[in-house]
């Protein structure tokens, strides 16, 4: 895998983190709505982590990043300690923004190949709109 682009691998270990993050949270969650969503999400992020991977030709797996699994670790404990939904959403809405960001960064190399970019670009487009629907979840758990 020495000739994975990094940028990519980043969106991969993003896509792993991200998978972990809206399963933990998902279990946490009062919201029926947002749980199931939650849900959902976090197996959309388990398909784009193996769909990325293939197109990439990874052939070990990728895991996540340090700074997923703190992000995890913050969010489980602020859940233990008595966290609502919103805050819970919130934290959520962080790992988002990493993804996002993941995403963008990747797509402005231009060493990647065409058929990984497809790939990135479809992508993208979901983790934007999953972005907004999390931050709206948010929003309706502050008013």
């Amino acid at each position: 895998m020495s000739d994975m682009n990094e940028m990519v691998k980043t969106v991969i270990q993003v896509l792993h983190d991200s998978h972990q993050g809206f399963q933990d949270i998902g279990e946490h969650l009062q919201d029926g709505e947002a749980k199931r969503f939650f849900q959902e999400e976090a197996q959309v992020r388990a398909k784009f982590e193996h769909e990325l991977k293939h197109a990439a030709g990874a052939t070990e797996d990728v895991g996540g990043t340090v700074a997923g699994t703190a992000h995890r670790a913050w969010g489980d404990l602020k859940a233990n300690l008595g966290g609502g939904d919103h805050t819970l959403l919130a934290t959520a809405e962080q790992g988002e923004d990493a993804a996002k960001k993941a995403y963008e960064e990747a797509l402005k190399d231009q060493d990647i190949k065409s058929n990984v970019r497809e790939v990135l670009v479809r992508q993208q487009t979901h983790i934007r709109q999953a972005h907004d629907r999390v931050r709206s979840f948010r929003d309706r758990k502050a008013a």
